[in-house]
């Protein structure tokens, strides 16, 4: 919500589509009581008036089907399991997971595509990956000095001092 906010104010200058309003009627929010405090909050910071928010909680051993809207003011909405309206938001929550998961998925993928590891002579798949099992990420590693690189298995004095010197050219 705080990212589709930002990106709302960046575009503040760009001209409003023909027959849509700037902002949406509703926020439907994925989450329960602590998902919707944030959001509200993120709407009082950005100003935001005449939006109704409300947040979907899964209900017990998150069961579909006994999910519960939170609303402003700390009110709760249950529906019957078989409503039509119950069904239409479950799958739009389903979709707007599909869609989520996704994203993060291609996300990782340019990143385990994009390593800064692979831009250091003497780094292979092996040694790459045993970096990040060691460090937990690419980051983590430039970040590493020589004595705690030498303590993975697979990489000399040499090859250490050629990762810290990478990271840390001037």
């Amino acid at each position: 919500f705080a990212r589709w906010g930002r990106e709302k104010e960046e575009a503040r200058n760009d001209a409003p589509r023909e027959g849509f309003p700037p902002w949406p009627d509703l926020a439907l929010l994925d989450g329960g009581k602590g998902q919707l405090a944030a959001a509200l909050e993120v709407a009082g910071e950005l100003r935001l008036e005449g939006i109704a928010f409300a947040a979907v909680a899964k209900g017990p051993e998150r069961n579909a089907g006994r999910e519960t809207f939170h609303l402003p003011g700390g009110a709760t909405l249950t529906l019957d399991g078989r409503d039509s309206l119950l069904y239409y938001l479950q799958r739009l929550r389903d979709e707007a997971h599909r869609f989520a998961i996704g994203a993060h998925r291609a996300r990782r993928r340019r990143a385990a595509r994009d390593n800064p590891l692979d831009a250091i002579a003497g780094i292979g798949p092996k040694k790459k990956k045993a970096l990040l099992a060691a460090f937990g990420s690419a980051k983590a590693v430039a970040r590493a000095d020589v004595r705690e690189l030498l303590q993975v298995e697979g990489i000399s004095a040499r090859l250490a001092r050629a990762i810290h010197d990478h990271f840390h050219q001037a």
